[in-house]
């Protein structure tokens, strides 16, 4: 089933990219594929179809697992000659300053490949508008001397979402610069950090007890996509 799917999507992109029959968009699509892989990552993009504030982790609404969200996201990209290849369920902790309130939230991380950055956008901005977001995470995978890296994503092992979430509504440096966070459902944290803001990030993972690991680092370009 898995292999049929991915098939298919293949199929779609490749048609779509104007490699069949006719003349597609130029931008997307193969050409933006990651170079002798086309099934590798080159962005993820971050949602959730919840727009409610949900504080309590206990709430039943952060387990859905967010099936038929996950679809409707693989069907967007599609549609964008991009190439949906998984997806990561997390549990999301975003702190509003306008609220002055830290939001537990069920969300994914999307892996996508074969996607370039003005595509990217329109997949997110897509995503948001349909779901109702105010604004859609993309991170675009560069190149550490790539000119437009302007941050990274961190793995951490060993952070669970409560104390994730404490540790941030705490901190009001680190919860102004950082933002939020994902938890995954193996208590791995994902962090998507300004560059400017690397020594906070390492001294706030210090702080939850967490090891950093420079080994899962990955450089991009981060961008919250918004009205």
């Amino acid at each position: 089933m898995i292999a049929a799917r991915m098939l298919a999507v293949v199929a779609t992109v490749v048609v779509g990219a104007g490699l069949v029959g006719g003349v597609g968009p130029a931008a997307a699509g193969p050409a933006s594929c990651a170079a002798g892989n086309p099934l590798q990552p080159t962005a993820e993009l971050f949602a959730t179809d919840n727009t409610a504030t949900i504080t309590d982790p206990e709430d039943q609404r952060l387990r859905n697992r967010l099936e038929g969200f996950e679809l409707a996201v693989d069907g967007i990209a599609v549609q964008h000659i991009g190439l949906p290849v998984g997806s990561t369920l997390v549990s999301g902790v975003f702190w509003s300053d306008e609220r002055q309130q830290a939001t537990y939230e069920r969300s994914r991380e999307f892996h996508l490949a074969c996607v370039d950055e003005a595509e990217l956008r329109r997949i997110a901005d897509q995503v948001r508008v349909r779901f109702q977001q105010e604004s859609v995470l993309t991170f675009q995978r560069l190149a550490p001397n790539s000119t437009g890296v302007d941050a990274f994503t961190v793995r951490v092992a060993g952070v669970d979402v409560r104390r994730f979430r404490d540790s941030l509504v705490a901190d009001p440096v680190a919860r102004e610069h950082l933002v939020g966070g994902s938890i995954t459902e193996a208590n791995t944290l994902i962090l998507v950090v300004d560059l400017a803001d690397t020594a906070l990030a390492q001294q706030f993972v210090a702080g939850i007890g967490g090891a950093w690991d420079a080994a899962s680092i990955q450089y991009g370009d981060r961008e919250f996509v918004s009205a």
